[in-house]
């Protein structure tokens, strides 16, 4: 706030005055040429802008089959493609099952009792089973909301300035 203080604009404005009628006879020629100047810079900088526009998404049509397909190739599309699906998951299942038994070979190499870690880890996933399942039970057949119980009594107090 000091430095408010110490600025006086009336001298820069007397100056200022002093110049523009020193100036001649072009003095408005350009002031206005200065004023028409400023004003469209500025004009074009508050026309622009920082931020990029966003781009339209740019949708592609995909076609998986022809539209005048029948009934029958639908359904050989459908049963080739569930052949393919249980190919997939039976390729699957034969890998986890080489993985296991390749750990099963490093577990015993190590002292591991394999057979014990099986067997917790089987009863691990049944026990979660059993809890989603029995999640699920509650969600569909809701529990009856236990009866409201009335408020306790209150105990009197010892105090006698302060009564209940």
């Amino acid at each position: 706030m000091a430095f408010w203080r110490n600025i006086n604009p009336t001298g820069a404005i007397g100056d200022f005055i002093t110049v523009f009628r020193q100036a001649g006879s072009n003095r408005w020629r350009f002031a206005l040429l200065s004023a028409a100047m400023t004003v469209g810079v500025f004009s074009i900088m508050s026309g622009e802008s920082w931020k990029k526009l966003r781009p339209l998404p740019e949708v592609t049509y995909i076609n998986s089959w022809p539209m005048d397909r029948t009934e029958e190739e639908t359904r050989a599309f459908i049963e080739a493609n569930q052949k393919r699906k249980e190919e997939r998951e039976e390729l699957q299942r034969q890998y986890e099952e080489e993985g296991r038994k390749l750990w099963k070979t490093l577990g015993r190499a190590s002292g591991m009792n394999v057979e014990e870690i099986e067997a917790k880890a089987k009863a691990d996933e049944a026990a979660a089973k059993a809890k989603i399942e029995a999640e699920a039970a509650r969600s569909i057949t809701p529990e009856a909301e236990p009866a409201p119980t009335t408020a306790p009594t209150p105990v009197p107090s010892e105090n006698p300035a302060v009564a209940p």
